[in-house]
């Protein structure tokens, strides 16, 4: 059974930093490649940012710069270190595990999120 536990969400002032955490388990976690949406209240649910098995990244444009993905294999973790936090960058965020494609990363498995609250 595939488990994808997410921590780390919590509530700052914008401007704060906040490093979420996702533990996988049930699943080969080095062939899988990894990534983290948010969904903001009342919003569609975006993508965020990947990490592939080889180690490549990818961010959306809202986050470059601010947000850095990370995994460690041998913990079977994902990391999204958060910094310069801004009251949009508040929602849900989850992790995926999935497939690389030529679209991204596939999103097969998901976990259950973590709240991240922004203050002004």
């Amino acid at each position: 059974q595939v488990q994808l536990v997410e921590s780390g969400g919590d509530s700052v002032q914008a401007g704060g930093s906040l490093r979420l955490s996702c533990v996988a388990s049930g699943l080969p976690y080095t062939l899988y490649c990894m990534s983290w949406y948010r969904q903001a209240a009342g919003k569609q649910r975006e993508w965020v940012s990947s990490i592939r098995t080889v180690g490549k990244t990818g961010y959306a444009d809202s986050v470059k710069g601010r947000f850095t993905i990370s995994r460690d294999n041998a913990k079977n973790t994902l990391y999204l270190q958060m910094d310069s936090l801004k009251p949009e960058s508040a929602g849900m965020y989850s992790c995926a595990a999935g497939t690389w494609s030529f679209r991204g990363c596939t999103t097969d498995y998901w976990g259950q999120g973590t709240q991240v609250t922004v203050s002004s």
